[in-house]
C-alpha cells in the first residue's frame, strides 16, 4: 500500500492520528474544510469515533484504507473526522439524526451534511459490500452523492426539515407540575419492568451497566425497604462482578456486554464506566455489606493506579478493544495459554480452569479461546477438585498472578492518553468517596493530586478547559459538561478531604456555568457555552448515557452549592430539576441522574455537621482524630442525599464556606460533636462514631 499522510497528522486527539495515513483526504472539523465544500459546492461526509471503538477500527480497515474506496469519497466529497471525545457538541446532535431517520445511533457515526452543516443522510457502521442488509459504502456514497447533485431540491428541503427537528429536540419540556413525595417510587416501578430479574441489568443484548438507574433502585430499595429494588441491584452488581464484563486479573470493568448474561463485552475499558461503577459499588457495599463489592472496588481501583494514571497523577481516557487488529485478543484465554502460564497441568490448572470455564471449545466467537468468567463459584469448584474452599482461593490466587503475568507479556491494547476534564471529574468525585467508605486515604489523595493536575492546567478564570493531551491543552474552553462534573467533583473532595478551597473552586466553576450555559429566555443548561462555536443547533441534553447528562449535573452542582454556602445557587439547579421531571417519569430509564436529583429535592438532605474542639491546638487543614472518627461513620453509611461537612472553631474559613449549615451548630469545650440534620430538626450533638451510626441509621 502507498503510504499516505494527510492533514490528521497534525492533531493531537489518539483517534485522529489513528487515521493520519488513511488514503482519504480527511480534515479536522475547522474552517478549512468547511469553506471548501462551500466553495466547491461538495456535501461533507462526517465520520465521528473514538480510539477504543472496536467498529471505528473495522470500518476504518475495510473502507478507509481501502484505496478505491478512499479516491471515490476524495472525488465526491469533502471528509471530515471527528474524535467524539473532544467535540461531544457535534456527536449529540449529528446522533440525533440517526435516531430521527428511525435507527440507533452508535460509532462509527456516519453523516452526509450540505456545506452549510445541515444534515440530510446518516448512518453508523457501513460494511465494504453489501451485506449484514445494508448497502456497500462505495454504493452509499455514489447513491448520496447523486442524490445532492440530482434532486437538491429534496435534499435540501430534508436537511432543512431535519436540522429544524434536532433544534426542536434539544428543548427542553415545561414542567407540568411540582414532583411528589412518590416521585422515585413511580420511577423505580417503571424502571423494574425492564429489569431483567434472570440475569440482572435491564434489557437483553447488547446490555450496559446503566449505573444511574441502579442508583436511583438502590435508593427505591435501601431508603423506602422497596425489597425488589433492592434485590435487583444486588443482582446487578453480583453478575456484572461475575461475568467477562470485569476484567479477572486485572480488574476493571470493560464498556458493555454483547449478550445478556454479563458473559462477552466489547472489550474496551473506558474512564467514566469505572468511575460511575466504582462509586456505585461502594454504595452496594454501604447497603449489602458484602465482601465481593469492596474488593470489586480495590481492585478497580489497583487497575486504575497500574495502567491509568499518568505521570502528574490525571487519568488516561480509554483502553482499545482491539490488540493485533483482533478485538480481545488480549484478555481471552485457551487451555494451552492456561497450561504456558501455569507452567503445568497441576492443582491451581485445574482450579483455574474449573472456575473462569477455560474449555477447549471456549465461548469467543467460535476462536476456541474463553472470556474469563466466574463459570462455576469457588465452593463448587472445591467439591469438583476435592480441596477445601480455602485450597481453592489460595490455588486461584496463584493462578491469576501467573495468568496476569503471562497476559502482560501480550502485546497490548493502545491506549487513548487524551486528559478529558470531565471523565477524570467523575473519577475523582468516584475516589474520594470511596476511599473515605473504605477507609483508603491514598484513593483520596490520589483524587486530590488528579483535581491540581485539571486545575493547573485546565481551569481559568473559573471556566473548565475540555482536554490535556501531551500535558498541552487542547481545547481551551470545555463544555457543560466539563463544567458540571468538576464542580460536583470539588464538592466531593470538600466532603472528603473538608478543606473550604474546593468550596471556593466550585462556587467559581458554577458563576462561569450560570453565566454562559444558562438559557436566559427559557431556563435551563445549554451544552455549549454562550461564547462557543456556533452550530446548526445548540441543544440542551437531559438525558444519561453512559455517563450522568451534564445537565443534570449542573442542576446537581447548583442544588448542593445552595444548600451549602448560598441559596442563589438552588435556584437555577431546582428550576431545571423540576422542568425535567415530568419527562423522567414518563421515561426514568433515560433521566436516571436526573431522578436522583429531584429525589434530594422532594426527600431533602441528610446533614451531618461535625464541630471540632475549639479547645484542642489547631490540626490546620488535616481533621484531628476524633473529628476522622465521626466523619468515617457518616462515611460508612448510605446517605445519597447528603452534606457532611466539618466546622473548626480555630479555623473561621471552615465555617463561612458552609455558612448555610454552619450557622446554629455551637461547639463545645473539650470536645469534637456532631449533629445530624434532616430537613430543618437537627439532632442533638453526639460525640462518638457509635452514637452518629445510630442517628444515621433511623
Amino acid at each position: 500500500m502507498t503510504a499516505h499522510k494527510n492533514r490528521l497528522a497534525q492533531e493531537a486527539s489518539p483517534y485522529l492520528l489513528q487515521h493520519a495515513s488513511n488514503p482519504v483526504d480527511w480534515y479536522a472539523w475547522g474552517p478549512e474544510a468547511l469553506a471548501r465544500a462551500r466553495r466547491e459546492d461538495k456535501p461533507i461526509l462526517l465520520s465521528i469515533g473514538y480510539a477504543a471503538c472496536h467498529w471505528c477500527h473495522v470500518m476504518e480497515r475495510e473502507s478507509f484504507e481501502n484505496e478505491a474506496i478512499a479516491k471515490l469519497m476524495n472525488e465526491l466529497f469533502v471528509n471530515i473526522k471527528v474524535d467524539r471525545e473532544e467535540r461531544p457538541d457535534l456527536d449529540q446532535i449529528y446522533q440525533l439524526v440517526v435516531q430521527l431517520m428511525g435507527r440507533s445511533g452508535g460509532w462509527p457515526l456516519t453523516v452526509f451534511l450540505t456545506p452549510d452543516q445541515k444534515p440530510f443522510f446518516a448512518g453508523t457502521y457501513f460494511p465494504p459490500q453489501d451485506k449484514f442488509g445494508m448497502p456497500g459504502f462505495p454504493r452509499l456514497l455514489a447513491s448520496v452523492h447523486d442524490a445532492y447533485k440530482s434532486r437538491r431540491g429534496e435534499v435540501e428541503t430534508q436537511a432543512q426539515d431535519i436540522a429544524q427537528e434536532i433544534g426542536r429536540v434539544g428543548r427542553i419540556p415545561r414542567a407540568s407540575g411540582e414532583p411528589g413525595a412518590d416521585f422515585i417510587g413511580l420511577a423505580a416501578d417503571k424502571l423494574l419492568k425492564r429489569f431483567d430479574h434472570s440475569h440482572g441489568g435491564f434489557g437483553s443484548r447488547p446490555k450496559f451497566p446503566n449505573t444511574m438507574n441502579l442508583d436511583v433502585l438502590l435508593r427505591r430499595g435501601a431508603l423506602e425497604g422497596d425489597a425488589k429494588a433492592k434485590a435487583s441491584v444486588e443482582l446487578a452488581l453480583d453478575r456484572m462482578r461475575q461475568g467477562g464484563i470485569w476484567d479477572h486479573l486485572r480488574g476493571g470493568f470493560h464498556r458493555y456486554s454483547t449478550d445478556e448474561k454479563w458473559l462477552v463485552p466489547h472489550f474496551e475499558k473506558m474512564l467514566y464506566d469505572n468511575a460511575v461503577l466504582l462509586r456505585l459499588y461502594a454504595d452496594g457495599y454501604r447497603v449489602f455489606g458484602k465482601p465481593l463489592y469492596a474488593s470489586t472496588a480495590r481492585e478497580l481501583v489497583g487497575y486504575l493506579f497500574a495502567e491509568m494514571e499518568t505521570p502528574s497523577g490525571a487519568f488516561y481516557a480509554s483502553q482499545d478493544a482491539d490488540s493485533e487488529g483482533v478485538e480481545g485478543k488480549f484478555f481471552v484465554f485457551t487451555p494451552k495459554d492456561l497450561e504456558l502460564a501455569l507452567g503445568e497441568k497441576g492443582d491451581a490448572f485445574e482450579v483455574a480452569k474449573a472456575y473462569f470455564g477455560i474449555t477447549e471449545e471456549g465461548n469467543f466467537e467460535h476462536s476456541g479461546a474463553t472470556v474469563l468468567h466466574e463459570n462455576k463459584p469457588a465452593p463448587r469448584v472445591a467439591a469438583i477438585v476435592g480441596k477445601s474452599e480455602q485450597e481453592v482461593a489460595e490455588l486461584l490466587a496463584v493462578a491469576k498472578e501467573k495468568m496476569l503475568a503471562y497476559r502482560e507479556k501480550r502485546p497490548r491494547p493502545l491506549r487513548d492518553d487524551k486528559v478529558l476534564a470531565s471523565w477524570n471529574a467523575l473519577m475523582i468525585s468516584a475516589l474520594a468517596d470511596a476511599g473515605r467508605a473504605f477507609g483508603e486515604p491514598s484513593w483520596v489523595a490520589s483524587a486530590e493530586r488528579a483535581f491540581r493536575r485539571i486545575e493547573e492546567r485546565l481551569i481559568v478564570d473559573g471556566r473548565v478547559g475540555r482536554f490535556l493531551k501531551d500535558d498541552v491543552t487542547r481545547g481551551e474552553i470545555g463544555f457543560l459538561d466539563d463544567q458540571a462534573y468538576t464542580a460536583n467533583a470539588a464538592l466531593d473532595l470538600y466532603e472528603a478531604t473538608h478543606d473550604p478551597r474546593y468550596i471556593a473552586v466550585a462556587r467559581a466553576i458554577a458563576d462561569k456555568m450560570i453565566e454562559h450555559h444558562w438559557d436566559q429566555a427559557e431556563g435551563g443548561f445549554f451544552f455549549t457555552p454562550s461564547d462557543g462555536e456556533r452550530l446548526i443547533a445548540r441543544t440542551k441534553d437531559a438525558f444519561d448515557h453512559a455517563v450522568p447528562s451534564g445537565l443534570s449535573m449542573a442542576a446537581q452542582a447548583c442544588v448542593r452549592l445552595g444548600e451549602l454556602c448560598d441559596e442563589k445557587y438552588r435556584e437555577p439547579g431546582e428550576m431545571q430539576a423540576k422542568r425535567v421531571a415530568s419527562a423522567a417519569l414518563d421515561n426514568p430509564f433515560a433521566f436516571g441522574q436526573l431522578a436522583c436529583v429531584v429525589d434530594r429535592l422532594v426527600r431533602g438532605t441528610v446533614d451531618v455537621v461535625v464541630v471540632a474542639d475549639p479547645a484542642a491546638p489547631a490540626a490546620g487543614p488535616k481533621p484531628a482524630p476524633a473529628t476522622l472518627a465521626l466523619t468515617d461513620a457518616a462515611f460508612k453509611a448510605y446517605l445519597p442525599n447528603r452534606n457532611i461537612i466539618v466546622v473548626d472553631p480555630t479555623r473561621p474559613e471552615s465555617a463561612s464556606a458552609v455558612r448555610l449549615l454552619a450557622e446554629g451548630k455551637p461547639a463545645r469545650a473539650g470536645e469534637t460533636v456532631a449533629y445530624v440534620c434532616r430537613g430543618r430538626a437537627c439532632s442533638a450533638p453526639v460525640t462518638t462514631a457509635a452514637e452518629l451510626s445510630a442517628l444515621l441509621a433511623g
